[in-house]
């Protein structure tokens, strides 16, 4: 069995792409608005990237309301999120400062107060494409 003879980067390349490596995970991302900007609600459509959990409560074989999913969660309890974690909205909405957590639309729970600084009306498993419905 041959193989095909490779040729190792140079010193100064591997310096070059370790530079940018560094560079790359060394930065941090932040939202930077101008003083006079505020921006009071986030109101999210989407599909299962930032459904916060408008799935529970309906008849779907999209759900994510059980183990494993939101091990790393407050509490480790899952909450509908399609991560083990936050999903993007509640990340954006949170490096904003509008609030913690973007809540699902369909929350038992949700309070009037909610839908004044946003919700999220994402559901995972929906899609513009019609093929999508008759993949689910």
């Amino acid at each position: 069995m041959q193989f095909l003879p490779m040729k190792l980067p140079s010193s100064s390349a591997s310096k070059f792409l370790f530079s940018v490596f560094v560079l790359v995970v060394s930065t941090e991302a932040v939202i930077k608005l101008p003083g006079n900007v505020t921006i009071p609600a986030v109101i999210v459509f989407g599909d299962s990237i930032v459904d916060a959990g408008n799935n529970n409560n309906l008849k779907t074989p999209a759900k994510c309301n059980f183990p494993p999913y939101g091990r790393d969660f407050m509490g480790g309890v899952s909450t509908g999120r399609f991560s083990n974690g936050k999903v993007p909205s509640d990340l954006i909405v949170e490096e904003l400062g509008i609030k913690e957590l973007l809540p699902a639309y369909l929350q038992p729970n949700l309070q009037p107060e909610d839908l004044l600084t946003g919700v999220t009306f994402a559901s995972g498993g929906c899609g513009y494409d019609p093929l999508t419905t008759e993949l689910a």
